[in-house]
């Protein structure tokens, strides 16, 4: 009956009203996740792999986001510039989601390309000329 609908269970070190339901999941036949949530309405294991599925969502867009666009090198101390780079930055990751989605890469893929055409066009036609003495 547990593996259908989870058991409840307190976590040590946490007050005694705060309980959570356990979910064993059997992932193939040589291994077992366990799912744990807070949302003690959840009856079965599929709803809770699907909660975290659509947290692990919001954590790689989270990641995404900070290592493609430079969201967190904002520099700026006036907070309306600050207000203006979040949204520029989410807009940047947007347009870099679409492209990659179009073109059946990932986000990590297209910027790597996009860098590495560009630097082969400044090595070929360099925008400034520099000399060394």
């Amino acid at each position: 009956m547990e593996a259908q609908t989870g058991k409840r269970v307190k976590i040590k070190g946490l007050p005694q009203d705060y309980k959570v339901q356990l979910f064993r999941v059997a992932v193939s036949s040589h291994r077992t996740d366990y799912v744990v949530t807070n949302d003690t309405t959840q009856t079965t294991p599929q709803g809770a792999r699907e909660g975290c599925a659509v947290r692990w969502k919001i954590e790689e867009l989270h990641r995404e986001v900070k290592q493609l666009t430079g969201i967190e090198s904002c520099q700026c101390r006036k907070a309306q510039i600050q207000r203006n780079h979040v949204p520029c930055a989410l807009l940047v990751w947007l347009r870099l989601k679409q492209l990659a989605y179009m073109q059946g890469r990932t986000v990590y893929q297209l910027k790597r390309g996009l860098l590495s055409e560009y630097r082969i066009q400044q090595l070929k036609n360099p925008a400034s000329c520099m000399s060394f003495a």
